[in-house]
């Protein structure tokens, strides 16, 4: 298969030929590639069992792991669902379109596959335009989680899309680097109190706002024994992993201790702050964003994972940041990378 790189031409994304081409694989049961606020998502017809196994088959996924479907406004979501709560409705009002995906009750429409079998479907109306103007163009809600192989670091680009998945996919949709650089929030806003199952793009304390309380599950999966299936997207064994080893630090002398001893065996690459010590020589350092700013972070998290894998590095040493706004989501996928 020829993976078609489409890119967008037109000021007006509803008539863009890239994009109607693309909606039109979407509609006859192809995948497609598109750009998110979070990261590039790998597409299918929800509604079609067979187009959302090929999610599967093009990722390596296993079926335990459900995907999120995504739609073009808040009407289309409650046509999906068995029930809306007020707790969604207040959601939707406060962060839809947006990096907040709910896991609310599906109607029977929604492709099993999509849901690992469970009667909750993870839905999500995004807030980048050229994924609303394709969903709304292909008239179906769409499948899509991430679009790489299994377990490897999420897309935030046309390139990192190809690295993984050229010749296994229709098309991509090039429409450029994505904006907040993890992904969305999953939260279930049927429970009470509310639970986050992935920290994500909306913050808990974000939530706590609208919803006044809300917990993060804690949820630890065997990699001996796979789950039959599983509440949320981002919570298998290891996810969104770099090809080198990934040490995680927690300051800045930690960063320092390990950098010196690492490199004494391995080439060895770190993902730096600005503002903190340079490492010695033999040390590949990419900059990293502000410390203070982790929005900034998160926005270059895979993209410079990437180019560290990419500079052939055996191990990657990274700090975290506070558990705290995106640092949460940060952490938690950096935790998934380094099992």
């Amino acid at each position: 298969m020829k993976t078609l790189r489409l890119r967008l031409t037109s000021a007006v994304l509803e008539r863009d030929p890239a994009l109607l081409e693309a909606a039109e694989i979407l509609r006859r049961g192809g995948l497609v590639a598109f750009p998110t606020e979070t990261v590039y998502g790998l597409g299918a017809n929800a509604l079609d069992a067979e187009a959302v196994e090929k999610i599967f088959a093009a990722k390596q996924r296993p079926h335990w792991d459900p995907v999120i479907v995504h739609v073009a406004d808040v009407a289309a979501a409650r046509g999906l669902t068995l029930a809306w709560p007020d707790a969604a409705e207040r959601l939707a009002a406060a962060f839809w379109p947006g990096p907040l995906t709910m896991l609310l009750p599906r109607e029977a429409k929604i492709a099993d596959v999509c849901t690992a079998g469970r009667e909750k479907a993870g839905l999500r109306l995004p807030a980048h335009p050229v994924a609303l103007a394709l969903i709304a163009a292909a008239g179906v809600p769409v499948a899509a989680p991430s679009a790489n192989r299994f377990g490897h670091t999420s897309p935030t680009n046309a390139e990192h899309v190809l690295a993984d998945l050229e010749g296994r996919i229709d098309a991509i949709l090039d429409a450029g680097a994505c904006d907040i650089g993890v992904e969305s929030t999953v939260l279930d806003p049927t429970t009470e109190p509310a639970i986050i199952y992935r920290p994500g793009g909306i913050t808990a304390e974000q939530i706590r706002r609208v919803l006044g309380s809300v917990v993060v599950a804690e949820r630890g999966i065997s990699e001996e024994r796979p789950p039959e299936s599983l509440e949320s997207p981002g919570l298998g064994i290891r996810h969104y992993a770099p090809r080198a080893r990934l040490i995680l630090v927690e300051s800045e002398d930690e960063l320092i201790r390990v950098l010196e001893r690492e490199a004494c065996q391995d080439r060895v690459g770190v993902l730096l702050p600005v503002g903190w010590a340079t490492p010695g020589a033999g040390v590949i350092a990419l900059p990293w964003g502000i410390w203070s700013e982790p929005e900034s972070l998160a926005r270059d998290l895979y993209r410079q994972l990437r180019a560290l894998d990419d500079c052939g590095v055996d191990v990657i040493v990274c700090p975290m940041p506070p558990p705290e706004g995106i640092g949460l989501a940060i952490r938690d996928r950096l935790r998934k990378a380094a099992k």
